[in-house]
C-alpha cells in the first residue's frame, strides 16, 4: 500500500520500486522535497494510484526489477504519464533498459548508484524547472547526423570483408571518429572459449589490456562487474558508466581518468540467436553525456552492424579453415598420413625446378616392403594394414625435415631428398633399411625393405628419374632384397 508523507514542499511524486529498503531510502533522501510522496512497490499499484496523471514527478527506481518479469508493467506506467516527468534511476550494470522504456514515452534518466546528495540534486532538478532542457533542435539534427555517418562509416569498414583482426581493428578506428570519444574497443567472444579483448584504438597511452590486467580470459576478470565492456559482454546488456566512481574500483577509475576518461559506454554485439552475445562495442568518452532515444537506437544499430561483420569474418575463417583441411586430406596418403601419390608428383616437379634453378642436387630414395602379399595372404589384410602404417611411422621418424615421404602405391615408397647427392642418398637409405628391419611390426614376426637410390641427371625429367629409381628397387629385389641399389646414370 502507498505510505504517505508529510510535505514539506509545493509538489507531489511516485517513487516505484519493490524493495522496501530502496523505499525508505529514497524517503530519507526525498521526502522533504515533496508535499506528497506516494511510496510505491509496483507498476500495477502505481498504475492504480490516483495521483499517478497529475503528480509532478514520477520517479521509477529499476534496482530489483527485472528487465524480463517487470518490463511490460513498467511499460504501460511511462506510457500512462502521456508525457508528464518520468525520470529513471538506471543501475550503470543494466542500461539496456533506457532504450525499452524511452520506447514507451519520453523519459529523462540518471544512472545509478547515487548518493543522497546526487539522488537530492536529479530529484530537485526536475522539480525546480521542470525536465532538463532538451537541446536545440539544430544542436540534435547535428549530433544523430554525426551518428548517421559514423554508421555509414561502420558499413563501410565492415564491407571491406577481412579477417576478424584487421576488421576489428578498422571498427575501432572508425569509432573513434565519433565526437568525444577518445578511445574505442572491442571483446570478443571466441567460439568455445572466452572473452578477449580484440581490438582498440585511440588514445595512443591507454592500454586497456593494463587497464584491466589481462587481455584474455577477461570473463574470469576481477573488473568484470565493474568495467562496461566485459559487463556488456557477460550480460548481454548496454553498460553506462557516466560517473567512474559508481564502478565502485577507486584503481580502475584512476587508472581511466589518468587518460582523460570520464565516461564510458558499452553494447553487446548480439549473437545470431538467443544466448550469450558475441562481445562487445566499447567506448570511452572525454565528458560525461546524456544519450536520447535516437542515439542509443543508433548506436544499436552499430552494434548490430559489428555482429554481421563478425559474422562474415567467422564465416570467412570458417571458409578457409575448411579449405586447407580439405586440401590437406587431398595431399595425404588416408591410410598412413603420409603424402599421396599425386602429391608426390607435384612436389617432386617443384623440387626438381628449385634443384635446377639453384644448381643443388637431388636425390630420390624408393623402397618397397619385401614379401608383402605374403603378410596379406597369411595374417589378413588388417594386419597388412599396420604393418603399412609401422613402416611410415618408422621412415617419418627418420627423414629430414626437408624430406617428403611418399606413399607411391601398394607397398612401395619414396622418399624426395633434397640438397642430397647419390653418395648422401645412400647413405640416407642404408638408415632405412636398418631401421625398418629392427622395428617390431605389429601381428608379424620381422619386415624388411629392399631400396633404390637416383640423383637427379643435369637435364633429367621426373618421369625418367622414377624409372632409374625403380630400376635400382628391382635389381635390389633380384639381389636378395632387405638391400640398398644405386641406380645408373
Amino acid at each position: 500500500m502507498p505510505q504517505q508523507v508529510a510535505p514539506q514542499g509545493p509538489t507531489t511524486g511516485l517513487f516505484v520500486n519493490p524493495a522496501a529498503g530502496r523505499r525508505a531510502d529514497f524517503e530519507a533522501a526525498c521526502g522533504a522535497e515533496f508535499s506528497t510522496l506516494a511510496l510505491l512497490d509496483s507498476a500495477d499499484a502505481a498504475l492504480a494510484s490516483p495521483g499517478l496523471a497529475s503528480s509532478d514527478l514520477l520517479v521509477i527506481d529499476l534496482d530489483h526489477f527485472d528487465p524480463e518479469l517487470d518490463h511490460a508493467g513498467l511499460a504501460r506506467l511511462v506510457a500512462a504519464r502521456a508525457g508528464a516527468p518520468t525520470l529513471i534511476l538506471c543501475p550503470f550494470a543494466n542500461a539496456r533498459w533506457l532504450r525499452a522504456l524511452m520506447a514507451c514515452g519520453p523519459v529523462e534518466y540518471a544512472i545509478a548508484p547515487l548518493g543522497a546528495d546526487a539522488l537530492r540534486e536529479a530529484i530537485r532538478a526536475r522539480l525546480g524547472g521542470g525536465p532538463t532542457p532538451a537541446a536545440p533542435p539544430s544542436q540534435r539534427e547535428q549530433e544523430l547526423d554525426a551518428l548517421q555517418a559514423l554508421r555509414a562509416r561502420v558499413r563501410r569498414a565492415l564491407d571491406e570483408g577481412e579477417e576478424l583482426e584487421g576488421l576489428a581493428e578498422r571498427l575501432c578506428q572508425v569509432l573513434c571518429s565519433w565526437p568525444g570519444v577518445t578511445h574505442a574497443a572491442l571483446f570478443y567472444l571466441q567460439p568455445g572459449g572466452d572473452l578477449q579483448l580484440q581490438a582498440q584504438s585511440g588514445e595512443r597511452s591507454l592500454n586497456l589490456a593494463k587497464v584491466l590486467g589481462r587481455a584474455e580470459r577477461l570473463l574470469q576478470s576481477p573488473l568484470r562487474h565493474a568495467f562496461p565492456g566485459l559487463l556488456a559482454a557477460a550480460g548481454n546488456t548496454i553498460a553506462l558508466l557516466d560517473d567512474l566512481d559508481k564502478a565502485g574500483e577507486p584503481a580502475l577509475s584512476e587508472a581511466l581518468r589518468e587518460h582523460g576518461v570520464k565516461m564510458v559506454l558499452a553494447l553487446p554485439i548480439p549473437s545470431n540467436g538467443p544466448g550469450t552475445p558475441r562481445g562487445s562495442l566499447c567506448l570511452l568518452f572525454r565528458e560525461a553525456r546524456n544519450f536520447s532515444r535516437d542515439e542509443l537506437d543508433a548506436l544499436a544499430d552499430i552494434a548490430d552492424l559489428a555482429a554481421v561483420g563478425l559474422r562474415m569474418a567467422d564465416l570467412n575463417r570458417e571458409s578457409e579453415e575448411m579449405l586447407v583441411r580439405v586440401t590437406h586430406l587431398s595431399t595425404l596418403d588416408a591410410l598412413t598420413g603420409v603424402a599421396n601419390r599425386r602429391h608426390g608428383e607435384s612436389l617432386l616437379e617443384q623440387e626438381i625446378k628449385r634443384a635446377r634453378r639453384y644448381k643443388l642436387p637431388l636425390a630420390l630414395i624408393a623402397f618397397d616392403i619385401d614379401r608383402f602379399k605374403g603378410v596379406n595372404d597369411r595374417y589378413g589384410h588388417p594386419v597388412g594394414d599396420l604393418v603399412l602404417r609401422a613402416v611410415a611411422d618408422a621412415a617419418q621418424k627418420l627423414v629430414r625435415a626437408s624430406d617428403v615421404l611418399v606413399r607411391a602405391g601398394g607397398e612401395e615408397f619414396q622418399v624426395i631428398a633434397p640438397h642430397t647427392n647419390a653418395i648422401d642418398g645412400l647413405k640416407v637409405a642404408e638408415k632405412l633399411r636398418l631401421a625398418i628391419e629392427a622395428t617390431a611390426m605389429p601381428g608379424v614376426d620381422q619386415v624388411t625393405i629392399s631400396l633404390g637410390v637416383a640423383q637427379l641427371g643435369e637435364h633429367e625429367s621426373a618421369d625418367s628419374l622414377t624409372v632409374r629409381v625403380n630400376a635400382a628397387l628391382g635389381r635390389a629385389k633380384r639381389a636378395g632384397r632387405n638391400c640398398v641399389e644405386l641406380a645408373m646414370g
